[in-house]
C-alpha cells in the first residue's frame, strides 16, 4: 500500500512563479494544487484540507497576511503549515506575516532547493508534534516535560519559570520562526506589558545555561528566534 502524499496548495498570483513551484513540488512527489488568489485557494481548501500552503504575501483583493489570519482563526484550518513568500525584504512585512501565523518565510527571488528544504522542515515539524511527547531529546539535550527536568550532556540544568516556558514554546514550534511579540503572547499571554527586549534577555540566559556550543536557539536578525531542527 502506497503512503499518502503530502498535499501542498500553492497560492501565488504570478503564474510563472506558481508553475515553477508546482513543477518542482510534483517532481518530488507532492500532491499539488495551484491557486492565483485567496478566494480561489479557499474553494480548494473547502474541498480538501492541504497539509501546508506556500502563500504569497502580495495577492489581489485579500493579502497573504490577511488570508493567513483567516485560516488561523478557524479550528478546521489552523493547523495547516504556511510558508510565506514575499518580494518585500522589509522586516516589518516579514514580522506581520509571522505574527499572522505563518510558520516560516522566504524572500524573492528564492533558490528552489531552499524552498524545498523549508517545506520539508515545516512538514516534519507538523508531524512530530513534540508537545505531545513525554520526553524530548535532541543531541545532548534531554527534557522530561512531566517532571520539568532538563539535562545537557547528563548535567542537570536549572531554568527560571519564564526560561522554561520560552524553551518549551520554541521546541513545540521547532523549525518555526517566532517573533518576539509572538513568544511573549504564548509565554505570558496577550496584552502583557513588559520592557523592550525582555525576550532577548531571557533567551540570552537560556543559551548560557544550555551551553554556547549547543546553540539550539537560532537568532533571526531583526525578527525573532527559532529552535533549530537541523542539529
Amino acid at each position: 500500500m502506497k503512503a499518502e502524499k503530502d498535499y501542498i496548495l500553492v497560492v501565488e498570483d504570478e503564474t510563472s512563479i506558481n508553475d515553477l513551484i508546482a513543477y518542482h513540488l510534483e517532481k518530488f512527489h507532492y500532491e499539488v494544487q495551484q491557486a492565483l488568489s485567496a478566494e480561489e485557494a479557499m474553494k480548494y481548501i473547502e474541498q480538501k484540507t492541504p497539509d501546508m500552503i506556500v502563500l504569497d504575501l502580495m495577492l489581489p483583493k485579500m493579502s497573504g497576511t490577511e488570508f493567513c489570519k483567516v485560516l488561523k482563526r478557524s479550528c478546521e484550518t489552523a493547523d495547516i503549515g504556511i510558508l510565506m513568500l514575499t518580494a518585500k525584504s522589509e522586516k516589518q512585512d516579514i514580522i506581520r506575516g509571522l505574527d499572522a501565523g505563518a510558520d516560516d518565510y522566504l524572500t524573492k527571488p528564492f533558490d528552489i532547493e531552499e524552498l524545498l528544504a523549508r517545506i520539508k522542515s515545516i512538514l516534519r515539524r507538523l508531524k512530530q508534534r513534540t508537545s505531545d511527547a513525554v520526553i524530548f531529546s535532541k543531541g545532548p539535550l534531554n527534557i522530561d516535560w512531566a517532571r520539568h527536568k532538563i539535562k545537557v550532556n547528563d548535567r542537570s540544568v536549572k531554568l527560571t519559570p519564564t526560561e522554561y516556558k520560552i524553551l518549551k514554546t520554541l521546541i513545540e514550534n521547532q523549525g518555526r520562526v517566532l517573533t518576539r511579540d509572538r513568544i511573549l503572547d504564548l509565554v505570558m499571554g496577550s496584552g502583557t506589558v513588559v520592557i523592550d527586549r525582555t525576550i532577548d534577555v531571557h533567551v540570552l540566559g537560556l543559551r548560557k545555561k544550555l551551553g554556547v556550543k549547543n546553540d539550539f536557539i537560532e537568532t533571526i536578525r531583526g525578527v525573532g528566534y527559532r529552535f533549530r531542527d537541523d542539529k
